[in-house]
């Protein structure tokens, strides 16, 4: 897996971009079957999930099988990474390309710190309450909603949040407290609208009992590689069709008439910046044996319960 480091026009960091290579599939994948999904970590079945014909959320159930791809953090590695998502992208990034259990697959990805979550806050709104608000409830059953909540980009745990004088939260909320708490590492997933958690539920729990806004690493898709070389010559054909056009302008109308860069130059330089973070549609790989194994494994990791109802 090749990394870089992504920038913004400020030449601030942005990300961490990874280009994975020869991994068609992932441990840690999204498989379909018609309106249902299932995830699965290393042929574990990890959350089964319904999507209501009327496209208005998602059922699904959540199993206890769900392994972190990220080791124990030590405290001592908070310590010395505290404060720096560039350097905390570069460490877990690590992980995720040496784990049996992460989603990486073929093609490139955006580690990010510029997660659209803690913006949905209003300001008379708490830390607390707001990411309180955003976490996905139920186990090992629940709902997400799309009526009320389409684009919020909800959280989900994949395994029960622990509670606030958890002994690994108690341990965190010191962090939180001193501002050296790790980040939450989520997935965003197209197929439920919402992050998953794949690192952090104890760290989340943390912030959330110290209101505070807790760091997060996202991880999605970008554009893919083959479509990389295409986009980045159009975008360069945009910017000089852009200056030819001003000039033909200044040809008529005089030097008074600008020269396009200023105007060209920041739409080039966005359009760019979006082929390294413009987010993609999570895959899917259709299931082997589609709907019919799809159901074995919802009896099985459900003990033959009626679910979803209705």
């Amino acid at each position: 897996m090749q990394r870089n480091d992504v920038t913004r026009g400020d030449a601030t960091w942005a990300g961490l971009s990874l280009d994975v290579r020869d991994r068609d599939q992932p441990g840690l994948c999204v498989f379909s079957a018609g309106q249902q999904l299932l995830i699965s970590q290393r042929a574990r079945p990890v959350l089964l999930a319904v999507v209501d014909e009327h496209l208005d959320g998602v059922d699904f159930w959540r199993t206890d099988a769900y392994r972190s791809v990220v080791p124990p953090l030590r405290a001592d590695t908070a310590r010395a990474l505290a404060g720096s998502p560039e350097r905390w992208a570069h460490h877990i990034a690590r992980y995720l390309d040496e784990s049996q259990g992460s989603p990486l697959h073929e093609g490139r990805w955006l580690l990010s710190c510029d997660s659209p979550l803690p913006r949905w806050r209003h300001a008379d709104t708490s830390h607390a309450e707001h990411w309180s608000s955003m976490l996905v409830d139920g186990h090992p059953d629940g709902y997400i909603e799309w009526f009320l909540h389409s684009h919020a980009w909800e959280v989900l745990p994949l395994r029960p949040m622990p509670a606030s004088d958890d002994s690994r939260v108690k341990a965190y909320r010191k962090q939180a407290r001193e501002g050296t708490l790790p980040p939450v590492l989520l997935w965003w997933v197209s197929g439920l609208d919402c992050h998953l958690i794949l690192d952090g539920h104890a760290r989340l729990a943390a912030a959330i009992a110290e209101s505070v806004d807790p760091p997060v690493l996202q991880l999605q898709r970008t554009v893919p590689r083959d479509d990389l070389a295409a986009r980045t010559q159009e975008a360069a054909e945009f910017y000089e069709d852009e200056l030819a056009r001003f000039a033909e302008l200044r040809a008529v109308h005089g030097p008074t008439v600008p020269d396009g860069a200023a105007t060209a130059g920041p739409q080039l330089a966005r359009l760019l910046h979006d082929l390294n973070t413009k987010q993609q549609l999570t895959w899917a790989w259709p299931l082997p044996g589609g709907e019919a194994e799809w159901q074995s494994i919802r009896r099985e990791v459900t003990a033959g319960q009626e679910w979803p109802a209705g």
